[in-house]
Formats: structure tokens, sequence, C-alpha cells
């Protein structure tokens, strides 16, 4: 776990930033106003629409994506200081043999995160990347769709509050079922530093993810799960639970997903967060 909760951070910030993020905010919501539900004669068959939302709940989907997900923590600190990251989290797969694919999925977090106590600077950047390998059956197992692998964390941090300035490694593995336009099951992994600043904390951090989700004929997901960590060097647990709704549309002919949800943090270390907002773009590449 980042020590960003409880520390000042000591980065500037360009002040081009948040501009940058206001004219993302209309070009989404334009972008929006001109979408359409992915139905009807617009998508090439319904089957192929309620497939993609379907393959949307599965992490390990033969289904190349790339979601932006902006979130937006508040309640941080003394100062009660907010926090923006966007993940860009592109997921592609590819087929090793007739029986198994290789599904590779990379998290890129930018952030800017104010200071947690009056006074203090804040700070903006990148934080560390995480990136998983799962090998995954092509079909389920008794219904069951499985995929293990290893996840590496790489200290790409621009600042040092951003970031472990570790590196790190360990087991991930994804399980999940779908029937009935529902979805369930969990993602999880372990990750222990064994490189990096020897000024810097060990890292030994375990990530617990299940979730459930329902989508409707018209492609529309309602969803919860929670984004548990539970960091072994500190004894401490962040839990936030975030309901979301999504909808996958057709934009300029190409499907693309909405999410909107909030965050609630039902356990969160000294200085961390109350509630926070999520917003994703999903960018859909059907194979």
């Amino acid at each position: 776990m980042s020590n960003l909760y409880k520390y000042p951070l000591n980065a500037a910030v360009p002040g081009r930033h948040r501009a940058g993020v206001a004219t993302l905010a209309c070009l989404l919501l334009i972008s929006i106003a001109g979408a359409r539900p992915a139905r009807g004669d617009e998508a090439p068959s319904g089957d192929s629409e309620a497939e993609l939302a379907k393959k949307l709940q599965n992490p390990v989907a033969n289904l190349i994506s790339v979601p932006f997900q902006n979130n937006w923590d508040f309640g941080i600190g003394q100062a009660n200081a907010m926090k923006y990251t966007v993940n860009i989290q592109p997921v592609i797969p590819f087929s090793l043999t007739s029986d198994w694919n290789l599904i590779i999925r990379t998290i890129t977090p930018v952030i800017y995160a104010e200071s947690a106590v009056e006074g203090g600077d804040s700070a903006y950047g990148l934080g560390d990347i995480l990136q998983s390998f799962f090998l995954s059956p092509k079909e389920p197992l008794y219904g069951w769709i499985l995929g293990a692998g290893p996840v590496f964390n790489y200290p790409t941090a621009t600042d040092n509050t951003l970031g472990s300035q570790k590196w790190g490694a360990g087991p991930t593995i994804v399980l999940l079922q779908q029937r009935s336009g529902w979805t369930y099951g969990v993602l999880a992994n372990q990750v222990w530093s064994f490189a990096g600043s020897s000024h810097r904390s060990n890292v030994s951090s375990s990530f617990l993810q299940p979730f459930l989700s329902y989508t409707t004929r018209t492609h529309t997901t309602f969803g919860i799960n929670t984004e548990s960590t539970y960091d072994w060097e500190r004894d401490q647990w962040t839990i936030p639970l975030n309901p979301t709704v999504s909808q996958l549309l057709k934009l300029m002919g190409r499907p693309i997903q909405f999410t909107i949800g909030g965050r609630y943090y039902a356990e969160a270390p000294s200085g961390g967060p109350d509630w926070g907002l999520r917003f994703v773009v999903t960018l859909l590449f059907p194979t």
C-alpha cells in the first residue's frame, strides 16, 4: 500500500492538467450524447452485441478491450484531499493452441493527488504499472471459466509518493461463471517485492476482487465488486465497495461501453479516503 494517504506530497502539478481533464470530460459528454444503444439493425446482429456485453464481464475473454477507468477518491487525510487516478487497462488475448489462450492485462495508472495535509504540495505523474499474464482454457471446465499465471509490479512511478519504488511479482488467478445474464466470480493476486530502493518498505500485498453482475437484454449491466487489498507489512485492509451501471453502445459504427459508479470505503488505512466516484470508457476491438 502506498504511503500516499499518510504523508504530504511534494511534486508540482502542471497547470494544464486540470484544463486537460475538463476538455476530456467535455469530449466524453459529447460522445455520450451522440451514442445510441447497440441493438437492432444498427449492429451486425443482436447475438453479437449480446456476446460482447457478456465478454465484457469476463476478465479473460477472447476480446481486445481498452478501458480508461477514471477514479476520484475524496476525504483523504487532514485536508480532506482528493485523489484522481485514470487507469489505462488494455486487455489483449493471444491464441497459443487450439485449447489455450494467453491474456495479458496491464494497468497503467496516471495520478493527480492533492496533499493530505494543509499547506502541502500536490503530486502528479505515472504510478507503478501492474501486469498480469493469464493462461486460460478456451472452453469452460465444468461450467467455470479459469485463468492463472504470474503478475508483475514495475516501479515506474515518476514521483516517490505515487509508487513503491520496488520490483514485485507473484501469482494471480481468476475464476468465474456466466449463466442467464449473471456473472459471478473472483480475481485475486499476491505481490511480493524482490528488488528496488533499499530506503522503501518491502511490499507484500494481497488483492481480492469478488464480483457479481447482471446484464439485461438491452446490454445494460448492473454490477458490484470489492477491490480489497491487504497490506501484510502494515497489517491493514483497504476495502472499497463499488456498485456500477454500464451500457454497451454503438458510436460511429464501433462498440463502446460507458460505466458510472460510486465507491464506499468499508475499511481504509488512517488518513485514507471515505468515498469515491468512477467513470469508465471501454473501447472494444472484437476478434
